[in-house]
């Protein structure tokens, strides 16, 4: 039976560079119509493209990709998709980044399955660890900033003269929340959150 040979390409709709993974599978000699891609955003991962190759492939078929990070997202998601392909499908990956990751040369015998899976995983693990070692950096550094004074968002409204004089009334019960915001301007969550606020700053004074 003769063997097909697919490409799949997968950007963020950010990048909108697919232009490089393409030059690549076309070296490959991989045929335009054979190959999928999928623009993703950054929430969503919902790859119809990647699920309709998937349908296509069959025995013997040969995928071919640039980097081992267009299986999926993280460790575990291209550990289970290497499987699905190799080993239910049963057609050969060929990582043109990654030369050892091509089952065509490894996949021919036990050692050559053995050593294509241990480097995969040592790839995939290796990957999955730099990002949330990327994703701590950021958290540490977003936590120093506010240390040192950084507000992060849209500045906050300044607090009105007015307020004072209508949260002293709201306390009375004469108005409610939803009055006091209406008379400046603000949304009731935003005069609520004044008011805690406040509380919070007189305790804390008080202590």
């Amino acid at each position: 039976m003769e063997s097909t040979i697919y490409g799949y390409i997968r950007v963020s709709t950010k990048e909108q560079c697919e232009e490089r993974q393409l030059i690549a599978l076309r070296d490959f000699q991989v045929q335009d119509d054979k190959i999928f891609m999928d623009k993703l955003s950054g929430k969503d991962f919902n790859r119809p493209q990647y699920k309709r190759l998937l349908r296509k492939l069959k025995r013997g078929d040969i995928l071919v990709i640039k980097s081992i990070d267009r299986l999926g997202r993280n460790y575990e998601e291209i550990l289970n998709q290497w499987r699905i392909i190799t080993k239910e499908k049963q057609a050969d990956i060929v990582v043109l980044d990654m030369p050892l990751l091509d089952t065509r040369q490894t996949g021919r015998d036990l050692t050559g399955t053995f050593v294509a899976d241990l480097v995969l995983q040592i790839l995939s693990y290796v990957a999955q660890t730099e990002r949330e070692n990327i994703r701590q950096r950021q958290m540490e550094g977003i936590a120093a900033a506010k240390l040192r004074g950084v507000q992060f968002g849209r500045p906050r409204k300044p607090v009105p003269e007015g307020f004072f004089h209508l949260k002293e009334r709201w306390e009375r019960k004469e108005i409610s929340s939803r009055q006091a915001a209406k008379e400046l301007h603000i949304a009731q969550d935003t005069f609520l959150r004044w008011v805690h606020e406040q509380e919070r700053e007189i305790f804390a004074e008080k202590r």
